[in-house]
């Protein structure tokens, strides 16, 4: 095509970038789609009736499960989430043994985020020694997340980075249920606003916005460049020879 010659890098640049943000793009969508599915099934379940916390090992998926507790924490064993923030601030979330006594199981109870400023200074909380009716839901991850280092440091509290309930249950010398199970509002609940996600269905729209804009806009730079390196050339071979003969 004598009015477009973009030239041979142009084009394999394009060739190679295009898909690439054109995939980009359908994988924020695709992305966008699983937390509203995520959001929808966290709804529901949370509209649901209560179960027991003997129940949660016969669920196939107990994500968001609304759970009903009454018993007494272990004050002896509290474990520190580390590295969680709030509003810009550092902090730990409090896990602490629950014994449930209707059903006789211990579950391990995320009472929710507390501020931890210094770390010269332990971190302040306090234990409940009445037994409790308690509200609350599980948390179970898709994954694991990626940490460098896995291990409990000595003491009590423990400082962990990452929750294990098998770990912590053999730690104990426990037989616990499997999951997390994190305080609604109310009792012996301490910052509980945890999120469902940390991207809004909303949010990945926007971002394959982005990704699909950048291609149209990668394609208009190619055409135009090949026009323009069209025209040049063109007007070179047109134009007369002013040379001495």
């Amino acid at each position: 095509m004598n009015g477009f010659k973009p030239g041979m890098l142009p084009t394999l640049l394009v060739l190679a970038l295009v898909p690439l943000l054109l995939w980009l793009g359908f994988w924020q969508l695709e992305r966008g789609e699983q937390k509203r599915e995520l959001l929808a099934r966290q709804e529901a379940r949370q509209q649901a009736d209560a179960i027991d916390p003997a129940a949660l090992a016969t669920l196939e998926d107990p994500a968001y499960a609304r759970v009903n507790l009454y018993g007494t924490f272990d004050p002896a064993h509290s474990f520190l989430l580390d590295s969680r923030t709030r509003d810009g601030r550092v902090g730990v979330e409090l896990l602490q043994p629950f014994h449930d006594r209707p059903s006789g199981r211990w579950v391990l109870v995320n009472r929710g985020w507390i501020p931890w400023p210094d770390r010269r200074v332990p971190p302040r909380f306090d234990t409940p020694e009445q037994p409790l009716k308690l509200a609350a839901w599980v948390y179970a991850p898709n994954k694991a997340p990626f940490v460098l280092a896995r291990r409990m440091l000595d003491g009590w509290p423990k400082l962990i980075n990452y929750v294990d309930t098998t770990d912590i249950w053999a730690l104990l010398g426990r037989d616990g249920a499997a999951y997390e199970l994190r305080l609604a509002p109310g009792p012996a609940a301490y910052r509980v606003d945890w999120p469902v996600t940390s991207m809004s269905p909303a949010q990945h729209v926007g971002y394959a916005v982005q990704w699909f804009a950048l291609a149209v806009a990668l394609l208009g730079l190619f055409v135009y460049f090949g026009m323009h390196q069209a025209r040049g050339k063109s007007h070179d071979r047109h134009e007369p020879d002013h040379r001495p003969t």
